[in-house]
């Protein structure tokens, strides 16, 4: 099993959910909000009188737990989806799941996925 964290532009967000859906088997995903600073120097931002931190970027954290063999599609689709070839486009992380349950019925590992 897999635990797939991608940040994103948000953006871009209308355009990787399509993707996610147009798979054959999607488990589902989460999507929070979030504020960065970008990897880099330099300023490329604009300044807003009100923000808290003009360094700070929005971006949304995309969520996919799956099983080992649904996880290349998915890594696939939210790259294709999320890519507009400037700075700030996002990553994706893959990490080993170690274990899932699903708190409805109590199902174990890949049948809670």
């Amino acid at each position: 099993m897999k635990q797939i964290t991608a940040i994103i532009r948000p953006n871009r967000l209308e355009a990787v959910e399509t993707a996610l859906h147009a798979l054959p088997h999607l488990p589902g995903f989460t999507v929070f909000k979030a504020t960065g600073h970008a990897r880099g120097h330099g300023q490329d931002h604009r300044f807003v009188a009100d923000e808290w931190n003009p360094d700070a970027h929005d971006a949304l954290v995309l969520l996919v737990l799956c099983t080992d063999d649904d996880a290349p599609a998915i890594v696939e689709a939210v790259t294709e989806a999320a890519h507009t070839g400037h700075p700030g486009d996002g990553i994706v992380g893959i990490a080993e799941l170690a274990a899932a349950v699903r708190i409805r019925t109590d199902e174990r590992d890949a049948a809670a996925l």
